[in-house]
């Protein structure tokens, strides 16, 4: 790791909800990759002991009184960031999913062509975890329906990994989508006039735990994410605000 890869006006965040057996490898790992680095773990509300295993683990801890959503949650880690003047946010998944070591792509992208956000890709590299066949048709989709209404030509709409800039962030702290966040936010970012990009990462299975999208859910999300595109398209007017 060289020195140039440290920024020190970035800050780590993590979304989290019942991970308590997750979160403190990830934020170890994090802290391991990126020494003197901060991480700041939103604990939307859990049930179990995910804010004492994040704080054991050497994260900053922001908890809400009761469960909000990732719209909400991801919310909380902008806000945070920028009235703490932080310029650039990484934003990880609590379940360990995400590899810490890729997030020297994100810092090598935003160094050298600064973006307002960069989403990581799983299939822009060549190995890990892809997801089940349906959902990758459903990303597809949704990478296709998104270049058709924007021009964003991106390759993994729905992930969770991303880095934003403080002007993204200067936004969406105001207004972030909650149900369909990822694809969502795309269709906000075009409509502000703002710049996106990706970098390849490794997707990792979950250690433990299971995820909740079943392939019928998965068939209800792609209806309802399409709508909910098709309002944002209308609702937005290119260039200014809600």
């Amino acid at each position: 790791m060289s020195e140039s890869t440290i920024l020190p006006d970035v800050l780590f965040v993590i979304p989290a909800f019942n991970e308590a057996a997750n979160v403190a490898p990830v934020v170890a790992a994090i802290r391991a990759e990126f020494p003197g680095g901060q991480v700041l773990v939103v604990d939307d509300g859990s049930e179990d002991g995910t804010s004492a295993s994040a704080h054991g683990a050497g994260a900053y801890v922001v908890r809400h009184p009761y469960n909000l959503g990732i719209g909400c949650t991801i919310q909380t880690g902008m806000r945070f960031a920028l009235e703490h003047g932080y310029r650039w946010i990484v934003r990880l998944d609590g379940d360990g999913q995400h590899d810490p070591a890729d997030i020297h792509r994100f810092l090598d992208r935003l160094r050298e062509d600064p973006a307002d956000l960069v989403i990581g890709s799983r299939f822009l590299a060549g190995s890990g975890y892809r997801s089940s066949w349906p959902r990758r048709l459903g990303i597809a989709y949704l990478n296709r329906l998104i270049a058709l209404l924007t021009g964003f030509r991106v390759s993994d709409s729905t992930s969770g990994f991303r880095a934003y800039s403080s002007r993204a962030m200067g936004r969406l702290c105001r207004f972030y989508p909650d149900d369909y966040p990822e694809p969502e936010s795309l269709i906000l970012l075009y409509k502000w006039r703002m710049k996106v990009a990706e970098v390849p990462v490794t997707m990792r299975q979950r250690p433990s735990g299971v995820s909740s999208i079943t392939f019928l859910k998965s068939i209800y999300y792609m209806v309802k994410v399409t709508m909910a595109i098709l309002l944002d398209m209308i609702r937005y007017r290119k260039g200014g605000g809600q």
